[in-house]
């Protein structure tokens, strides 16, 4: 297909990740404008046809589709503001963190200027951006995410639409990322673990990503836990966890390991005990992360 039959698309703000959109959209033919408040970050996707904005009014006028990748709905607004009146009859996709609230912000902002919307989230690093298998997804009005969508698989092929609610981006991106700083800090107290005893980091790598599959096997139990509210034949109990709790210290004084960000997870633990919950499953903490405690007076 000749790139003049693809969508002219702008990108706004030229991080990483905004950087590989840009070029996503240009390998695969999309006439693409770009604007970044230091212009200097767009001289390499200009040497490859990006067109480069001076301003972003003119950014914004030069496409029907505007693709924005700032730090926050706040830092889109505050760029966007300058070339609001430009919006009018264009459709807007942000790519930005924030809460469910911001993007209900943030839809009833471009619907004030006149711009269609869609909120998203891109679920992988920006180098993953363009691959089959890549994971973004979107919601606020369907018609708009169908009018787009193969334009929008360009950035990754693992595509989809959650929803016309404009917020499930948000929301979803907020869900599912809940689990990332977790597992990472884990693997890091792994990691630094092992190097007490002199091995390098990388031999716990292949174990590391064993373990991780077979958590991700077993999500789908805990959902149906969940959901269901039946926690009575755990594959893993509350109980046992509750009684590991002494092994991670133990283990954190032997390796000499600072494993004290454990601490408010073995409470969670302890709290489920209490509430009736130890010979039940362990996704009935679910239970009790519905009732956040309830700070202490001194």
């Amino acid at each position: 297909m000749l790139s003049h039959s693809r969508t002219p698309v702008t990108v706004v703000g030229l991080g990483a990740m905004g950087r590989a959109l840009a070029a996503a959209f240009l390998d695969a033919g999309h006439p693409t404008t770009v604007w970044n408040r230091t212009a200097a970050r767009a001289a390499p996707l200009v040497a490859r046809g990006a067109r480069h904005a001076g301003a972003v009014e003119d950014a914004v006028r030069a496409s029907p589709l505007i693709v924005t990748c700032l730090t926050s709905y706040e830092a889109t607004t505050e760029v966007l503001r300058l070339g609001a009146g430009a919006l009018r009859g264009r459709t807007l996709i942000t790519l930005n963190s924030g809460s469910p609230s911001g993007a209900r912000a943030m839809a009833a902002w471009a619907g004030e200027h006149g711009a269609r919307f869609l909120d998203g989230a891109v679920k992988n690093v920006p180098s993953a951006v363009g691959a089959h298998d890549t994971q973004l997804y979107y919601s606020g009005d369907r018609s708009v995410f169908a009018e787009y969508e193969d334009t929008l698989k360009v950035l990754g092929g693992d595509t989809s639409h959650l929803g016309d609610e404009p917020d499930l981006a948000a929301l979803y991106e907020s869900a599912v990322g809940a689990t990332l700083l977790p597992a990472l800090v884990g693997f890091f107290q792994g990691a630094a673990a092992v190097q007490s005893r002199g091995l390098p980091a990388a031999t716990l790598v292949p174990y590391a990503v064993k373990w991780l599959e077979m958590i991700a096997s077993v999500l789908p139990v805990f959902a149906r836990e969940i959901d269901s509210g039946d926690y009575s034949e755990p594959l893993s109990s509350v109980r046992l966890f509750l009684e590991t709790a002494r092994w991670d210290e133990e283990f954190g004084r032997e390796t000499g390991v600072d494993v004290s960000w454990n601490a408010p997870l073995h409470d969670l633990v302890r709290r489920a005990a209490e509430a009736g919950h130890v010979d039940d499953s362990i996704s009935a903490l679910v239970e009790v992360l519905r009732k956040p405690a309830v700070p202490s007076r001194s």
